[in-house]
């Protein structure tokens, strides 16, 4: 399949060589990167769109995933799909598909989770809107780049999907630092409390898989000093998105958005700008200590 791929970030360059490894012809585009082996250099983001039979992007934000469509759509053949892997808000993921669909394309809004990790192994999940014969389309491209596709519903769908989980995760991650920082105010073994919680009511993805107490459970950020595995702006992004959509929806999500206001403070004002969100338990570990 021919694959044109803009955005070869963190997340964007593994995505696209595992396409390439896989025997795709991937054409990418970056203005600051360089393309990772065996992807073709294209010019710009409309050359890399130009013949392709999906035109994958894995942009920042809405504004610019707006911008880049509104370039590349008119140099995409007719009855290719678009299809945005980037995490943004529904309302820019809807208004992409609605210029694609005006324009005889396909489009898709495929958010993903699993990090970098992830991305490079080839073992992201997916979350899917937009129309049938699109997702089927895309599928075998799915298949190469992550383990898991769920085709959520309609344009947006994959998006509200991304938003939603990440607005859990967020909130178990900040409770599972409080907990653990609780426990050792009250003096319990963190490998204890580990134990407990891995196997009991307090079971979580944030406890179990990517425990915030460097060498407890299966390795994680925590035993790396904390180096972005999933970083702690990337999920203030999210956390904002989710209070974007909930006042969108009149929604009332409290714990969203005191998680968004936590996220926002240890971000801004604080130290966590380029830390693994998991490093909420050190910083509850020094208001402790400051207590």
């Amino acid at each position: 399949m021919k694959i044109g791929f803009i955005g070869l970030g963190n997340m964007g360059a593994p995505m696209a060589l595992n396409l390439a490894r896989a025997g795709h012809h991937v054409r990418g585009f970056d203005p600051a990167t360089a393309m990772p082996e065996g992807v073709d250099a294209a010019s710009s983001a409309p050359d890399a769109a130009r013949g392709a039979d999906v035109v994958i992007t894995m942009l920042p934000n809405g504004k610019i995933l707006r911008d880049v469509a509104a370039q590349v759509i008119p140099a995409m053949q007719h009855g290719a799909v678009l299809c945005d892997c980037s995490t943004v808000d529904v309302e820019s993921a809807r208004a992409v598909a609605e210029m694609a669909r005006q324009a005889g394309l396909g489009a898709l809004d495929a958010p993903v989770s699993g990090g970098i990790g992830g991305a490079a192994a080839g073992t992201l999940t997916f979350m899917v809107g937009g129309p049938d014969d699109a997702f089927v389309t895309v599928q075998p491209l799915f298949d190469v780049m992550g383990q898991k596709a769920v085709h959520c519903g309609t344009a947006g769908a994959g998006q509200a999907a991304k938003i939603c989980n990440n607005m859990i995760l967020g909130v178990t991650m900040i409770a599972t630092c409080e907990a653990f920082a609780l426990a050792d105010k009250l003096g319990l073994d963190r490998q204890k409390m580990f134990d407990v919680v891995s196997t009991s009511s307090g079971y979580s993805w944030s406890m179990n898989a990517y425990c915030p107490a460097p060498g407890i459970g299966p390795q994680s950020p925590a035993d790396n000093g904390y180096r972005p595995g999933f970083a702690a702006e990337l999920m203030l992004k999210d956390l904002r998105l989710s209070q974007q959509a909930a006042e969108g929806a009149d929604a009332d999500t409290p714990m969203g958005q005191l998680a968004a206001e936590l996220y926002a403070r240890f971000v801004e004002d604080e130290d966590g700008k380029g830390r693994d969100f998991s490093a909420m338990l050190p910083r509850f570990e020094a208001r402790q200590r400051k207590g």
